[in-house]
């Protein structure tokens, strides 16, 4: 994980140009486990770059695909968009980085093309600039830079597909990073902590003496307690169906942890309220399940409570409540990536965790390394780690 050295800029020029042959966890279908293929991923074109991935954590949404949760999920396709990578090659036109530069990969990228009225706005970072594509599973130019050895493409994923030792991905959704922050640690960065973070300090901007209620402590519940304390909220309240992911909360800050099956039949709305007269001045859902979105809401302040929607629902679902809880001053609203612009943010969350601000230590609680090329074995026992109680972020290093 040290910064490129100038064998492995020689090794990246012998192959820049030129079809590479790697392994890759493949994903053929829905409820199917990931296979180990070796693969053909395509050099990049015009306003792309070619990848070697390093490390790569799991998130939830990689599973919420594989699944068969995922509207848009297609296969056979390569998961993955959380992960620290280094740049081997660039197509042409390209740039902003160049071979041997670290880079986190980004699935809301950021164009900051002069026409690009969503870049130029302060209040949000959804760049539509190869979303139509992104979404198709393919590259802006409508085709795909991953093949099996006799020729069928197979679908990227999220404009990152980080299941592989190399990646196609577009320039413009490239976070380039300092080199001298492990690439272990960095990938947090790509999804889900960047994504609580920014929840609290960019979409909620919660003030300092706010009360705060956070739904489901996985990662991403986490991150938003971390900057809740952060950013000075006063009380805390962290909810869960897991007790044993109330130590972690209640280091990172958590004043007040409450477990629902506590609590009956009490609709747990009802017992925030309870706990604080009014409701909580900003709440966050990080579970994607709508029946907690509607909790969260409904236990916000009277008057001027926020709710913050983070999770995301399975195919189909839909949100309910009463309006009246709106017309009595709630704010229902949702964030992607945190609203982070992540070329220009990822950079400084990285230099803020090499600091000692950001501290992200806490949030690998699996670490597993590839073994003979065998990145589908690794991946699989991420997603197993991931799936049991105790797993915040199952960390996959390909690479060392």
């Amino acid at each position: 994980l040290d910064p490129v050295d100038a064998a492995t800029l020689a090794e990246f020029a012998k192959t820049a140009g030129k079809p590479i042959e790697c392994q890759a966890a493949v994903a053929w279908g829905p409820n199917q486990p990931l296979t180990n293929e070796t693969i053909i991923v395509a050099p990049p074109r015009k306003g792309e770059i070619r990848v070697k991935v390093m490390s790569n954590a799991l998130c939830h949404t990689d599973i919420y695909t594989l699944d068969g949760h995922d509207p848009e999920g297609l296969f056979p396709c390569i998961l993955g968009h959380e992960a620290g990578a280094v740049v081997e090659s660039v197509g042409a036109g390209v740039t902003s980085v160049a071979p041997g530069d670290h880079v986190i990969p980004c699935y809301t990228p950021q164009c900051n093309g002069p026409s690009c009225i969503f870049c130029a706005s302060p209040k949000t970072n959804l760049c539509p600039a190869i979303r139509s594509t992104q979404g198709a599973g393919v590259m802006p130019d409508g085709t795909s830079r991953f093949s099996t050895l006799d020729g069928k493409p197979i679908f990227h994923f999220m404009g990152c597909s980080t299941f592989s030792e190399y990646t196609v991905i577009a320039e413009i959704s490239a976070a380039k990073i300092n080199p001298r922050m492990p690439l272990n640690k960095a990938c947090l960065f790509g999804c889900g902590v960047a994504t609580g973070l920014g929840a609290v300090w960019n979409t909620c901007k919660v003030e300092a003496g706010s009360s705060v209620a956070v739904f489901g402590l996985g990662a991403v519940g986490l991150a938003v307690v971390q900057a809740a304390k952060m950013a000075g909220a006063s009380r805390i309240i962290c909810i869960d169906l897991n007790k044993d992911k109330f130590t972690i909360a209640t280091q990172l800050g958590c004043t007040d942890c409450v477990c629902p099956t506590d609590h009956g039949k009490t609709p747990i709305q009802e017992v925030i309220v309870g706990m604080t007269k009014w409701g909580v001045d900003y709440s966050f859902d990080c579970t994607g399940n709508v029946e907690v979105m509607r909790s969260a809401l409904e236990c916000a302040h009277r008057g001027w409570g926020e709710s913050c929607v983070i999770g995301v629902a399975a195919a189909g679902k839909v949100l309910s409540t009463r309006p009246f809880q709106l017309v009595t001053g709630r704010v229902w609203k949702g964030t992607a990536f945190g609203g982070w612009k992540s070329r220009s943010a990822v950079p400084q969350l990285v230099e803020r965790s090499m600091a000692g601000e950001l501290p992200v230590d806490h949030y690998v609680t699996h670490s597993i390394d590839v073994e003979g090329g065998d990145v589908a074995a690794a991946t699989n026992a991420a997603i197993h780690a991931l799936h049991g109680g105790d797993c915040l972020r199952a960390v996959v290093t390909y690479a060392k």
